[in-house]
C-alpha cells in the first residue's frame, strides 16, 4: 500500500475518479434499500450518487486534460489511512439511522482527503477542483446529518457534540473496544490450560502475564499500523495503537491477577479459579454492552458473538488442560 504523501497529482485525480464512483454505486444501493420503507430518504440518496457522478466526470475532464485518457490502477483500497466500504449486499436492510451514519462517514472521508489533496495539489486549477468537492462533500455530510430529521425523533445534539462523539468513538473506543475482546478472549484458552494442567496459582498466573502483555504488544503495534490516521480522522497511529494494546493486556490481565492467591491456602487453586471465571463473566457481558451501545450491534447479537465465544474459548482452554 502506498502512503498518501507518496502519491503524485495524477495518481490523486485517479484515486478521487474512482472513489465518487464507488461512493455513487453504494448510495444507489442504499436508495434501492430505502424505496419501500422510506422513499423520501431514498429520493434523496439517488440525488446524492447523481452528484457524486457529476463530481466523478468533473475530475475525469480535469485528468483527461493534464494527463491524457489514461488512468493508472490505483484505488483508496490502495492508499494507507482509507476505510475500507463495506460490500454492498451487507449493507441490505439496515436501520435508516445505521445507514444514515455510513453516509456520514462516507463524506466525512472524502471531505479530509480533498482537503489534503488540494493541501498537495501544485496545479492552480486541480487544487481549485479539489477545494470546490471538499466543499460539496461537506455539505452532503450535513445533508446525511438531517435524513431522518422528519421519520425520526429530532435530534436535540449540536453539530458539534455530534462530530465529538464521531471522533471519540473513531479514535478511543473502537481501537480499545478491539483489544478489550481481543485480551479477554484470546488469553482464556491458555490461562485455564495452564490452571487446570498445574492446578497451580503461580505457574498459572505467569502464564496469564505473559500472554496478556503479549497480545497486547501484538495488538498495539497492529493498530498502530493499520491505519496512520491522515484520511480517516481517526487521530494519532500511536495513541489509538497504545489504546489498543493496554485495553488488551488489561483485558488478559483481569482474570490471570485471581491466580496470585497464594498457593498456601486452603483450596487457594479453586479460589482462584471461581474469582477468575467471574471476572470473565463480566468482562464478557460489558463487551457485549460496550458493542451495543457504540457499535450499532444489537444486543443480543453482539451476547452471541462475544459471550458465547468466549465460553467456547474457555471451554476448550479446560479441556485441553485437563487432558
Amino acid at each position: 500500500m502506498k502512503a498518501f504523501s507518496d502519491l503524485s497529482e495524477r495518481e490523486i485525480l485517479a484515486v478521487a475518479i474512482s472513489g465518487e464512483e464507488e461512493d455513487s454505486r453504494i448510495y444507489l444501493a442504499f436508495a434501492e434499500d430505502l424505496a419501500d420503507r422510506y422513499p423520501d430518504s431514498a429520493k434523496v440518496f439517488r440525488e446524492m450518487a447523481q452528484q457524486e457522478k457529476g463530481h466523478r466526470h468533473m475530475l475525469l475532464r480535469m485528468y483527461e486534460e493534464r494527463f491524457g485518457p489514461d488512468l493508472p490502477p490505483i484505488r483508496r483500497e490502495d492508499v494507507k489511512g482509507f476505510i475500507r466500504r463495506r460490500p454492498i449486499w451487507l449493507t441490505r436492510n439496515l436501520p435508516l439511522e445505521r445507514i444514515r451514519k455510513e453516509a456520514e462517514t462516507m463524506e466525512f472521508e472524502a471531505q479530509r482527503f480533498y482537503e489534503r489533496a488540494a493541501e498537495r495539489a501544485t496545479d492552480v486549477h486541480i487544487r481549485k477542483l479539489l477545494t470546490d468537492l471538499a466543499e460539496f462533500e461537506k455539505r452532503h455530510e450535513q445533508r446525511a446529518t438531517q435524513l431522518t430529521d422528519r421519520i425520526l425523533t429530532p435530534d436535540a445534539r449540536s453539530a458539534e457534540d455530534h462530530t465529538a462523539r464521531r471522533m471519540f468513538v473513531l479514535q478511543y473506543v473502537q481501537p480499545g473496544l478491539a483489544g478489550l475482546m481481543d485480551g479477554s478472549v484470546s488469553t482464556l484458552a491458555p490461562l485455564f490450560a495452564a490452571a487446570f494442567a498445574t492446578h497451580q496459582n503461580w505457574p498459572t498466573f505467569l502464564v496469564g502475564l505473559a500472554a496478556s502483555i503479549g497480545a497486547g504488544i501484538s495488538m498495539g503495534f497492529a493498530e498502530a499500523l493499520s491505519d496512520d490516521g491522515s484520511m480517516t480522522g481517526r487521530g494519532s497511529p500511536w495513541l489509538r495503537g497504545g489504546i489498543c494494546g493496554l485495553m488488551t493486556t488489561i483485558g488478559g490481565l483481569g482474570h490471570t491477577l485471581p491466580y496470585l492467591v497464594p498457593d498456601t491456602w486452603a483450596n487457594a487453586f479453586w479460589i482462584a479459579t471461581a474469582i477468575a471465571s467471574l471476572v470473565v463473566f463480566v468482562e464478557l457481558w460489558a463487551i457485549a454492552y460496550i458493542r451495543a451501545k457504540y457499535m450499532d450491534t444489537p444486543f443480543l447479537h453482539a451476547v452471541f458473538q462475544i459471550v458465547l465465544g468466549g465460553v467456547i474459548v474457555l471451554a476448550v482452554g479446560i479441556l485441553i488442560g485437563g487432558a
